[in-house]
């Protein structure tokens, strides 16, 4: 009998780290001292009913620990939600965590970026419209960039209409599966055409073979390239002038 998603190992094996548990926020922090960049990971929602905490899942502790080893603070939040309906309190709970990790004294508060996985990026568009000064950049793997069919969201959760608002967001990184599920397909090239319009940048890295979940499913050399781009990416977004 194969694992559950959640106790599917990450494609990468990046050293253990030690990681620090803030209330619903798990930080890991990078070896080197004094304020370094930062990384918030908002995890794919809604969850299964049976899912665990998803800081658990070897999944996210893999991409903390990769970060971390990259001198990132990395810091992976728990959201809740029960139904699309209920974004508004994941998106709360994400902006707590953005706070805590900006107040955090290892933490540059001007060198941050967050990275959405799969339903949360949903959440994108508070995101698209009204970036923050400090926000570096955004980067979203497989993402949910417009709601499923029959699912009734609040429009801020729009991510392709929130780009077309937006006044000039601000860079990303996304990563997609050559093997997505059509409608999530069609929805990430919609937003891709969007951005190209709009002129926002985006480096789009792709995964030809790869599946929803790519980064847990498919342990090939095309997987593991694909999660080293994207970190790198991120990185640059952090450390660019």
């Amino acid at each position: 009998m194969g694992n559950s998603f959640w106790e599917t190992q990450f494609v990468l094996s990046p050293p253990a780290g030690p990681v620090e548990r803030h209330d619903q926020v798990d930080l890991y922090p990078p070896p080197r001292a004094g304020r370094q960049p930062a990384v918030v990971v908002a995890h794919g929602i809604p969850l299964p009913p049976d899912a665990p905490d998803p800081r658990e899942w070897l999944l996210y502790r893999g991409y903390g620990a990769l970060l971390a080893e990259q001198g990132v603070v990395a810091a992976l939040a728990r959201l809740t939600v029960d139904s699309p309906a209920g974004l508004p309190e994941p998106a709360a709970q994400l902006t707590k965590a953005v706070d805590l990790v900006r107040a955090d004294p290892r933490v540059d508060p001007d060198r941050v970026a967050l990275w959405f996985f799969s339903g949360s990026g949903l959440l994108l568009g508070d995101w698209l419209r009204t970036p923050p000064p400090w926000l570096r950049g955004l980067a979203a793997t497989y993402p949910l960039l417009a709601p499923l069919p029959g699912w009734e969201v609040d429009p801020r959760f729009r991510p392709i209409e929130a780009l077309a608002d937006a006044g000039g967001a601000p860079p990303l990184v996304l990563t997609r599966a050559g093997r997505e599920r059509p409608e999530i397909a069609a929805a990430t090239d919609a937003f891709t055409a969007e951005a190209a319009r709009r002129g926002t940048p985006v480096q789009v890295i792709d995964v030809p073979d790869g599946r929803h979940g790519f980064d847990a499913l498919d342990h090939t050399d095309q997987s593991r390239a694909a999660v080293r781009a994207a970190v790198d990416a991120v990185l640059g977004l952090l450390t660019a002038p």
